[in-house]
């Protein structure tokens, strides 16, 4: 007699017969199956590539319009720092050299040095690399010296790309006569390539060759960290208090559908209310990086408590029974055990919001942060613009140099957000904990 008892088809509860899976119906069945889980992969695949290659796209149009901003055609000048010349007497203290008459001197060098063409294809705000160049060494006075300047746009945008055959010589920028100048002037290398500092390290100008980001930068610095300073706090604590210690009732459910709400409310919005509230009501100071970080820290408040909530909530309940279990208070079990864990998921969603804020132009004009800066701001109470309304207000210039500088300062906008997105990335890979 067999040990082994012999398998016998167990009998559907149902009494429905056994599936066939052999069967023509069955077959068909499961062929549909898979088609139609191989067409949803295609799909999937095709929606990602095509996202991938509009990505792609914009970053390659950026490039192709914005690299060449950084680089920048120069001119050298010789100019003779005659004191008659600047206007100084006998005085050579700090406040005398800053108030010297440098543009006549500048633009009888340019006549002397690069001929009657000169004052037309060197900048005509060269004279301020002059005034720098005698307030870092008075020694200079009574010698010539040699500066490189910039070349006015249509000169550095020919020396670039070139003269665009589409447009009649009667409506170029640059005139033929001024080209055999400018060529001459190359040959006898005092035209060269290099790199474009003034973008980077200028504050804006009215002619593109002087034009730079470094006062919108540091605005946009100073307003996120106005920004960062008043909402991670005061969206932590209220995330907290939410989670952890609120009661259940309607004026906490009104409180929540609130707060997702505004986390959907457009970013002009917010404008309209810094605009009323920080300048009218409280009068701020206007177009200051005080009332922008106010501003956007209303837009991003929201987002940060949004974010801070999920993470905490993500904590294992064990972990509060745990640290109640052995008499840590429920304040003790909050602070020094539940927000640790959620930090991760914290700072993540508040880098993430602040990223958003950083890119945000529409709240920052409605408070007049769109001002002509020159000078970098000093304190968050100065005028100050910031880079997207930087972008904006260059964007609506014709100007072939402005349109270039337009680009070049995207790139530099989007590098500071990737570089923001990748401390986010860090930051949850490092504090990130497996449960």
């Amino acid at each position: 007699m067999s040990t082994r008892a012999e398998a016998l088809p167990a009998a559907p509860a149902s009494g429905r017969p056994p599936t066939d899976w052999k069967s023509p119906d069955m077959v068909a069945r499961v062929k549909r199956r898979y088609r139609s889980e191989t067409i949803f992969r295609f799909i999937g695949l095709a929606a990602l590539v095509f996202a991938v290659g509009f990505l792609a796209l914009l970053l390659a149009t950026m490039l192709r319009s914005g690299l060449s901003g950084f680089v920048q055609t120069q001119v050298k000048v010789s100019v003779e720092l005659d004191p008659t010349l600047l206007e100084l007497g006998s005085d050579r203290s700090g406040q005398a050299l800053l108030n010297a008459d440098y543009l006549s001197a500048y633009a009888r060098g340019l006549r002397e040095s690069l001929g009657p063409a000169g004052p037309d294809i060197a900048s005509a705000n060269g004279w301020t690399a002059l005034r720098e160049m005698v307030m870092a060494d008075p020694t200079l006075l009574g010698r010539t010296v040699e500066i490189w300047v910039p070349a006015r746009s249509a000169f550095d945008q020919y020396a670039k790309v070139g003269i665009d055959p589409d447009i009649p010589p009667e409506l170029a920028p640059v005139s033929s006569e001024q080209i055999a100048a400018f060529e001459r002037l190359s040959e006898q290398g005092r035209i060269r390539t290099s790199l474009n500092r003034t973008l980077l390290f200028s504050g804006d100008s009215t002619t593109p060759e002087a034009a730079g980001i470094w006062g919108a930068f540091i605005g946009s610095l100073l307003t996120i960290a106005v920004t960062l300073a008043l909402a991670f706090p005061v969206g932590v604590l209220s995330a907290v208090y939410l989670e952890e210690f609120a009661p259940r009732n309607r004026l906490t459910d009104f409180i929540e559908v609130s707060i997702n709400n505004l986390a959907a409310v457009p970013s002009i919005i917010f404008g309209l209310l810094g605009l009323a509230v920080f300048l009218n009501t409280m009068g701020l100071p206007r177009s200051a990086p005080l009332v922008g970080g106010l501003t956007l820290a209303l837009m991003t408040l929201p987002v940060i408590v949004i974010a801070a909530r999920a993470a905490i909530k993500s904590v294992p309940p064990s972990i509060r029974d745990a640290a109640l279990g052995i008499g840590a208070s429920r304040l003790q079990t909050v602070f020094e055990h539940v927000v640790p864990l959620a930090l991760p998921g914290i700072l993540t969603g508040t880098i993430i919001g602040v990223a958003r804020a950083l890119g945000e132009t529409a709240p920052l004009l409605m408070i007049g942060m769109r001002a002509f800066i020159v000078d970098a701001p000093r304190s968050i109470t100065d005028p100050a613009t910031v880079l997207p309304v930087q972008i904006f207000l260059w964007s609506d210039n014709v100007d072939r140099g402005f349109v270039e500088k337009t680009s070049a300062a995207i790139l530099v906008l989007l590098v500071l957000l990737l570089l923001i997105n990748g401390v986010a990335i860090y930051l949850r890979n490092k504090f990130e904990q497996k449960w």
